[in-house]
């Protein structure tokens, strides 16, 4: 199914892989590498899906590869004497597993890794908040492979950064979520949370994206809004990430990897991702334009966009005061699980209605199309499929391959 072109010696698409599911249409939707973390050592804790776990974290590699695809496990904690203990127990199914690179940020982590399990790439996580050449060549000297970059790092800046260390892999973030904090460095959920939700231990709560409000000192009870500009009081929530009409001088400052942010998010933010990330990149070693890959990315759901420091110190419009949840741009509306006799079987993610005009996304595909009828399993004919239901549709035009396809509303609402 993954039929993109050879990205050997070019620059890597990486995407995260939350669950199974979301490995297998990352890859299908255009990533070269996956990153995914395993229960009690990623700094992402999932609660759906086919969540990895020590059970079955060969058989997540192995899909992987399988695509002739990399896999990046992430023990990225901060880890406390229990944690490295754990560690020890579970070094033999890593070992097995055998992922083509660890990322970690914890030293005691690195130590038992490089001593244990000498045979697996390292890569340095951006919590270790790496910012100068310097820093770069203490990891490589170090052994490590790759150093993940904060960012802080400016175009500039990671210009020189490659100038002064030309033989060591550098990763940058080009799209997702920003932390309010120094490469996400955080105690702010420890401390609002005391302690149950931990951010470097994978169970950050985002008090950063909560609204608050000021307690005058003397006036005990008497509370006052803060306000921005009239917008809201978000004032700690930054907005996304978006670098995709940047990537060609990312590759010319020498970035060898672009990562997604976004492990957490849902099946359709994975793909549709990807598919415009694959898409530019492609475009660039095509030597073509690129274009309308911007408003692919409105289609998702964000806390509007903005270049982080990729331009220099970003401002206050780098801030989404108003909201701390993304609005999607596009309502995720189902994804197609089986073909039989012209109908497909989909599973319900937002309610449809028959005669609704929709848009079909697939790894090969981007096209409008209308719900001509909706069958439940009786094969009774129904007006609406609500949301989780599992129901059969025929549509006016169908996708030459229905694997993976998924299905949007037409056009973009909530722009930001």
């Amino acid at each position: 199914m993954v039929e993109h072109i050879d990205n050997t010696n070019k620059v890597e698409l990486l995407l995260p892989a939350g669950n199974i599911e979301k490995l297998d249409y990352a890859i299908n939707f255009g990533a070269d590498a996956v990153y995914l973390g395993m229960v009690d050592f990623s700094l992402r804790s999932m609660r759906k899906g086919k969540i990895i776990t020590q059970e079955n974290l060969k058989h997540a590699v192995e899909l992987a590869h399988s695509y002739n695809k990399k896999v990046y496990l992430t023990l990225n904690i901060y880890a406390f004497n229990d944690d490295i203990k754990n560690l020890y127990n579970n070094l033999d199914i890593i070992g097995e597993a055998c992922p083509d690179a660890i990322i970690v940020s914890d030293f005691g982590i690195l130590n038992v890794i490089r001593r244990e399990l000498p045979q697996l790439d390292i890569h340095i996580s951006t919590q270790t908040n790496t910012l100068n050449f310097e820093a770069v060549k203490y990891w490589k000297d170090f052994g490590a492979k790759r150093v993940i970059l904060g960012r802080e790092v400016s175009i500039e800046q990671l210009k020189e950064i490659r100038q002064n260390v030309p033989d060591i892999e550098l990763e940058v973030f080009v799209h997702g979520s920003q932390c309010v904090s120094f490469s996400g460095r955080c105690l702010l959920s420890d401390y609002m949370t005391k302690g149950e939700r931990k951010a470097n231990h994978g169970g950050c709560a985002q008090p950063c994206r909560w609204s608050y409000k000021l307690l005058e000192e003397t006036r005990p009870g008497e509370y006052y809004e803060i306000e921005q500009n009239e917008r809201g009081t978000h004032i700690l929530s930054p907005k996304d990430l978006a670098l995709i009409d940047y990537l060609p001088q990312l590759i010319e400052a020498g970035a060898n990897s672009f990562k997604i942010e976004g492990r957490t998010k849902s099946l359709y933010y994975v793909s549709a991702v990807a598919k415009a990330y694959r898409a530019a990149i492609d475009a660039y070693y095509k030597k073509q334009p690129a274009e309308g890959l911007f408003n692919e990315l409105l289609k998702i759901g964000n806390r509007g966009y903005t270049t982080g420091f990729f331009l220099g110190k970003p401002d206050s419009d780098g801030y989404s005061y108003d909201i701390s949840k993304g609005l999607a741009g596009a309502d995720f509306l189902f994804e197609v699980w089986d073909m039989k006799d012209e109908l497909y079987k989909v599973k319900i993610k937002n309610k449809i209605n028959k005669h609704d005009r929709i848009e079909i996304i697939t790894p090969a595909e981007l096209f409008e199309t209308e719900v001509l009828s909706i069958y439940n399993d009786e094969q009774e004919e129904i007006s609406v499929g609500n949301t989780n239901d599992e129901v059969w549709v025929r549509l006016s035009k169908v996708p030459e391959n229905y694997k993976y396809a998924l299905a949007r509303t037409i056009g973009i609402k909530n722009q930001r």
